[in-house]
C-alpha cells in the first residue's frame, strides 16, 4: 500500500486518516481469511466428490494423465485402451506367466471327481439289424459340470460304551469298569461342535455375514439358534482356545525386526463411562515383509492414546512402521517409519482445481513420490542387503532432491498443499529412515491391508454390542488373517483348532501351543491352502 503523507494536516485528519487504514487493514485480512476458508471449503468439496465419483489409484497416469495435463478423474479406460494392441499368449503375474484363460481342468484339477456313467439298459443292448448282443466298445468323456452341494446340519450324537472284566466279577465278586473315551467337547453343555463354531467364525469375520443374518440362514434349514446364541459361540471359544494362541503369536511378534501399526474406528454400545455413540479403537499390528512367521493381530482399545501401543509394544526394539500419528511416540527404544503413501495421497488432494496439474507443486512432489515407489518396485526381489545398498545408490538422491525442493517451496497456510509440506517436514526423519536397512517398507500399506477386512465387516454388523464381543472379535480377526498370511484354509484351520486343543493341557504345557501355531509344519495337510 502506498504511504500516504500526513505532513501539514490537522490532528484531526491525521487520526480520522490513521482510523482507515487500520479498517482498511483490518478488511484485507478479513478478506484474506474469508478466501482461505473458500479455498478448505472447495478442497473439501473436490474431495467429496473424488470420493464418490473419482478414480481411487494413485498411480501418476490416472491422475495427471500421460500427454493431457487435465485432471483425469473417469478417463481410465482411455487411458488404457488401444484398439490395435494384439491379444497377448501370455499374462505376466507377479514373476511367473500363466494362459489368459485357464482351462476346465485346471480350475477343477484338485477337486473330487464323481462318474456319471451313460449305459444302455440290458434290453437295450440288442442290436437293430442282426439281433446279436451288443459288447462295451469304448467310453469318451462328454463333459464336466460343478456341482454345489449346500450345507448341512446333523446331529451328533456320542454314546459311550462301558466294559467290564468278567474274570474280575466270577472271582472276586466285584466289577472292574472301564468307560471309552470320549471327545472333550469345545464348549461344554452346549449343541456347538468345532465345524458348528468354525462356520459362525468363518461368516462373520471372512465373509463378513453378520450374527443376524447367520440367525435367519440358520432358521431357513430349520433350526432355531439366537444371535445371543452364536455371539456366546463366539466369545466363548475365542476366550478358551483362540486367546491362548494370540498371546503365544504376541511373544513372536515384538521378537521380529520389523512392525507395522495402524488403527481404525469401532463402536460398542455397552462399554462402562462412554455413550453408546462414541468412538472406540481396533489397533492393527503385524510383521513386516521379510519375516518367515507372518502375525497380524488386533487388539481392542477404548481409546486412541498412544500409551495403548506403548503397552502392547512393550519389549518390541526394532523398526516400527506407521502413519504420521504422535501417539506412536509414546512407544520407547523404537525407530520410527514413516509412511509415504500417506504423503503421497496427501499430494493428491492438493491437486489444484483449476485443471492445471502438470507443473504445479503437489504435481511435483507427487512426482517425488511416484519417483521413490518405482525403484523399490525394481528393488523387491533382492535381499535386505541389496536393497539398502541399492536405495543408498539411488533412492537417497531422489531423497534430497525432495528435501531441497521442500525449503524453495512457499505455499498458503492451512491448503491442502501446505497440509502436505508440512506433513513432510514433521516426518522429515521417520521418512527418512528406509534409507537404514533393507527390510523397512516405503509405506504402512502392510498394516492397512491387514485391517481392510475388519473395516469391510464393520460396514456389514456396525457395533459391537459389549467389550467382550469387541474383545473377541479382535482375537478372531487375529487368527483369521494371520492364518490368511500363512496361506491356510481358515475353515479347516479353525476346525481342526476346536478339534484338538479342548484334548490338550497346554495351560500347565504352553509350549504345546507351538504345533498350533499357523507356521507350525505339524498342521496337517488339509489346513493348507492347495497352489493351483
Amino acid at each position: 500500500m502506498k504511504t500516504i503523507d500526513l505532513t501539514g494536516l490537522s490532528p484531526d485528519v491525521k487520526e480520522y486518516i490513521t482510523g482507515l487504514k487500520i479498517q482498511i487493514d483490518e478488511q484485507a485480512k478479513t478478506i484474506e481469511s474469508k478466501n482461505l476458508r473458500i479455498d478448505r471449503l472447495m478442497d473439501i468439496v473436490a474431495a467429496l466428490q473424488k470420493g464418490m465419483y473419482g478414480q481411487s489409484s494413485e498411480k501418476r497416469r490416472y491422475i495427471l494423465g500421460e500427454d493431457n495435463p487435465q485432471p483425469s478423474l473417469f478417463n481410465e479406460a482411455e487411458f488404457e485402451a488401444n484398439r490395435n494392441a494384439p491379444e497377448p499368449d501370455q499374462v505376466s503375474v507377479s514373476g511367473h506367466a500363466r494362459k489368459p484363460k485357464r482351462t476346465k481342468e485346471e480350475l477343477a484339477a484338485d477337486l473330487p471327481v464323481e462318474e456319471i456313467l451313460c449305459e444302455l439298459d440290458e434290453e437295450q443292448l440288442t442290436c437293430e439289424v442282426c439281433d446279436g448282443k451288443m459288447r462295451v466298445l469304448g467310453k469318451e468323456t462328454v463333459r464336466e459340470e460343478l456341482e454345489i452341494i449346500p450345507a448341512r446340519v446333523k446331529r451328533l450324537r456320542y454314546i459311550r460304551y462301558s466294559y467290564v472284566c468278567e474274570r474280575c466279577e466270577l472271582e472276586t465278586g466285584e466289577a472292574t469298569i472301564v468307560k471309552a473315551p470320549t471327545p472333550v467337547p469345545v464348549i461344554k453343555r452346549s449343541l456347538a461342535s468345532a465345524s458348528t463354531v468354525a462356520h459362525v467364525m468363518y461368516q462373520k469375520y471372512v465373509n463378513g455375514l453378520p450374527l443376524y443374518r447367520q440367525e435367519k440362514d440358520w432358521a431357513n434349514q430349520g433350526i432355531v439358534l439366537s444371535r445371543a446364541t452364536l455371539a456366546n459361540w463366539i466369545i466363548r471359544s475365542a476366550n478358551d482356545w483362540l486367546l491362548p494362541l494370540w498371546e503365544i503369536m504376541k511373544t513372536h511378534l515384538v521378537k521380529q525386526a520389523v512392525v507395522h501399526a495402524d488403527e481404525t474406528v469401532t463402536q460398542v454400545l455397552k462399554e462402562e463411562g462412554k455413550k453408546p455413540s462414541s468412538e472406540s479403537r481396533m489397533w492393527v499390528y503385524c510383521s513386516g515383509k521379510t519375516e518367515t512367521k507372518p502375525i497380524v493381530l488386533f487388539e481392542y482399545q477404548p481409546t486412541r492414546s498412544g500409551e495403548h501401543a506403548r503397552r502392547f509394544l512393550e519389549g518390541f526394539h526394532g523398526y516400527l512402521i506407521t502413519d504420521g500419528y504422535k501417539g506412536y511416540d509414546k512407544v520407547p527404544n523404537v525407530t520410527r517409519c514413516g509412511c509415504w503413501s500417506h504423503l503421497r495421497r496427501r499430494y493428491q488432494e492438493a491437486m489444484p482445481k483449476n485443471g492445471v496439474i502438470e507443473g504445479s507443486n503437489a504435481a511435483i512432489g507427487f512426482d517425488y513420490c511416484n519417483q521413490l515407489f518405482s525403484i523399490e518396485k525394481e528393488l523387491e526381489q533382492l535381499p535386505p542387503d541389496g536393497r539398502k545398498l541399492q536405495r543408498q545408490g539411488r533412492s537417497k538422491p531422489v531423497l534430497d532432491a525432495y528435501w531441497s525442493w521442500i525449503e524453495t517451496v512457499n505455499v498458503l497456510m492451512g491448503s491442502k498443499l501446505g497440509e502436505a509440506i508440512t506433513y513432510s517436514v514433521n516426518q522429515r526423519n521417520s521418512l527418512s529412515t528406509f534409507l537404514e536397512d533393507g527390510r523397512i517398507e516405503l509405506s504402512n500399506n502392510r498394516a492397512e491391508n491387514a485391517i481392510r477386512p475388519f473395516v469391510v465387516g464393520r460396514k456389514g454388523w456396525l457395533f459391537s454390542d459389549t467389550t467382550k464381543g469387541a474383545k473377541a472379535s479382535a482375537v478372531v480377526y487375529s487368527i483369521v488373517e494371520t492364518a490368511k498370511a500363512n496361506n491356510l484354509n481358515i475353515y479347516m484351520y479353525l476346525v481342526y483348532l476346536f478339534t484338538m486343543m479342548p484334548g490338550i493341557d497346554f495351560r500347565s504345557n504352553p509350549v504345546l501351543l507351538e504345533d498350533f501355531m499357523p507356521w507350525s509344519p505339524k498342521l496337517p495337510d488339509y489346513c493348507h491352502n492347495t497352489k493351483h
